[in-house]
Order: C-alpha cells, then structure tokens, then sequence
C-alpha cells in the first residue's frame, strides 16, 4: 500500500435483488428496533409481518441522503406488495452471495460465522483474518480490482445478491453500473461513527441480512461489556497524561478532531488529549509549528501514523525530534501489528473491537491498571 493510501485509511479511522410486485401484506407503520443503543448512521425497523426496514442514514461524512433498504423473509416474499420507488433495494432474506469492499466488514461476518457468503472483495492482499485467507486461497473468495475501480466484469459474473459498498461521497460510477446489472449496493457507514461503541454496533446492521439478529446482539453486548469494564478501570487513574496524536504527511500534520472515535478512545483511556476540546469529528490539519507549540512536552504520543519506528520518522521529518515523546521514547504505532500479507490489523479489526484498542492505551498510559495484559494493536515504536 503507498504511504498515501495508508494515510488515507489512518485519516479515515480517526476519522437490489429484483422484486415483482405481489399482492397482500403492505408495509406501514413500522416500529423501530431500540436495541441500536450507540450507533448514529443506521435504523432497524421491524414489521409484523417479518419485514425489516433498514436506513442507513450517514453513509458518509456530511451526507444529505439517506438510503432506504427493505429486507424481505423469502417466506413471505409471494405474498408482499411494496413500492420500489420508496426504496433504494428491496432484498431477499437470507442472502447467500455477497461481496464486501471494505476490511473492517470482515470481522462482523466472520463473528456472525457467515464467511462462507463472502464471494468476493478489492484487494484481498490487505485482508489479515486468518479465516478469510484461508477461503483466499482456495479461491472461494474471488479478488476484484480496487474499491474506487472495481472490475464490474469480475462482480458481475460472480452474480452476488448484493454488494455491502463504502464511499467517501457518494459519488461512484461502478456501483451505478453495477446496480443497473440488478445487483444492488448496500452502502455501509460504520467509519463515520464518532464513537468506538458506535462503530463496533454496526454488527447489528449486517445481522438482518443474514437472519442473525439475535446472535449480532449477544456478540455485541460482549463487546460492550468489556469496553465498559475497560473504561470503568481507567477513570480509577489518578492522573491524566497528555498525549499528542498523527504525524505530518506533506506540510500539513493531520491529527484526530475532539469529537473523533481516536479522540474518544483517549478520552475513555482517562488521557488528556491535546486538542480534545476541538468540535471537528474527523481529522484536523494543522501546521507542525502550531502542533509543536502545544505539545512539544506531551508525555505519549499515540498513533504517528503509518510510521513503524523512529529511524524511518527522522528520516521522514526532523521535527519530530523536538517532542518530548519521541525523545524520551514514548511513541506508540499500530503499524508494526500486521496480517501475514502485510495489512494493518489496526485499520480491519479495531473498529468491531474497540474494548481491545482501550485496553491497550490503558496499558500504555496507566502502567500498572493491566499489569498481566499483553497489548494487542498498540506496540512501542521500534
């Protein structure tokens, strides 16, 4: 991956099955499901009759247009009458072929044991679950292209039911393509969450497509459990290190806004982040002298973006060497935590377990809160 790209996918973490019309069973007065209890960008409304109504209402960052997507039982598919001018894709329940076009969707499937359906994906070298690999390998899971070009070729002769999509901006002429091929395009907008629980519900969003609500639910409420312990623990802290985050790419240093998932992790960790008091939920850019000014005597700093230890940051910039983390060794990187073909295990898996990624900060920010704990994505620069 170039340093571009991976510097994209550090901003960013800080950062239709056709249908004939038939006749009985309308859809009306839906009831939304309350189990969604962090995330922001998506609703489940369940109907009696076995209908969900799933929105999707941050697709991504800004967005002024909210995908509806209705879900059908195919038990009662014959007898239900729905208006396609109403829905963005009406879809066929449980959905046996899909195709994925972002990592950090592998990890809800794989927890809710549906690999199998995974068909096909864009770039699977930067896939790191050892599962997924394995399907890789023996051919089971097709390889694509890139997200922003995929070979609609490739999508179109696998005959998926349906393609789980990401996009920055909604603008995306393959999936337009692709969706006139009848293969509609879910899109999925678990990166926009600001919080890390609210990342990590969006399990709860793959779940209906699969019949799987129930075990989405339990998975999830594991997960949040263990990120309340987590946090509980560090508000026992007696004090509050600060901290310094992101690096320079370019001339500008791109650091996590106050009301990020980055920035919400630190703030859970019990750490005084530096520029926790910002209103930005993605990313700020910043010149490295205003940087410098306020946190040149920061204790930790954590997450420098792509770089992997200090020899490869000094050849990069030397102002870094003016902070007092990095002279004083206290710089910490996902970077070094890899699959067996290279991706970052951060960028896949963070999201779907943030309990994880908090107890690694309050390892490394509170010695001695986990003294038996060994850090699982957060690592000392080497």
């Amino acid at each position: 991956m170039t340093k571009r790209l991976l510097f994209i996918s550090f901003l960013i973490l800080l950062c239709t099955c056709k249908q004939e019309k038939k006749d009985s069973i309308p859809v009306k007065n839906p009831t939304r499901n309350t189990s969604i209890q962090y995330a922001k960008g998506f609703t489940v409304e369940k109907q009696p009759s076995g209908i969900t109504i799933l929105k999707v209402l941050s697709p991504w960052l800004n967005s002024e247009k909210t995908y509806t997507y209705a879900l059908i039982p195919k038990e009662v598919q014959a007898k239900v009458s729905l208006n396609r001018n109403e829905y963005d894709a009406i879809i066929s329940t449980p959905v046996e072929k899909i195709v994925l076009t972002s990592t950090t969707h592998i990890p809800a499937l794989e927890e809710l044991g549906l690999l199998d359906k995974l068909v096909g994906f864009p770039d699977t070298k930067y896939i790191s679950s050892k599962a997924a690999r394995k399907r890789i390998e023996a051919g089971q899971i097709q390889e694509l292209g890139i997200n922003e070009n995929l070979n609609t070729e490739a999508v179109i002769s696998l005959q998926p039911e349906l393609i789980f999509g990401f996009s920055i901006n909604g603008s995306n002429a393959v999936y337009e393509t692709i969706q006139r091929a009848n293969i509609p395009v879910v899109y999925n907008g678990d990166w926009v969450e600001e919080t890390p629980l609210g990342k990590a519900e969006w399990i709860k969003f793959f779940a209906p497509f699969f019949n799987k609500t129930n075990e989405a639910n339990l998975i999830f409420t594991e997960i949040e459990a263990s990120y309340l312990e987590a946090k509980e623990l560090a508000a026992k802290a007696t004090k509050r290190p600060t901290v310094v985050s992101g690096a320079l790419y370019k001339d500008v240093w791109y650091l996590p806004g106050g009301k990020s998932w980055a920035a919400n992790f630190l703030r859970d960790a019990n750490a005084d982040y530096l520029w926790s008091t910002s209103n930005e939920s993605g990313s700020l850019s910043l010149s490295w002298e205003s940087v410098l000014d306020v946190a040149q005597h920061a204790e930790y700093w954590i997450g420098p973006a792509q770089y992997a230890s200090y020899d490869e940051m000094k050849s990069s910039s030397q102002h870094y060497q003016q902070f007092d983390a990095f002279k004083n060794g206290k710089v910490f990187s996902t970077a070094n935590t890899k699959g067996e073909t290279g991706g970052t295990l951060y960028y896949e898996l963070a999201p779907q377990r943030p309990d994880l990624v908090l107890k690694d900060l309050i390892y490394i920010l509170h010695p001695g809160l986990l003294p038996n704990y060994e850090p699982f994505f957060f690592k000392p620069l080497l």
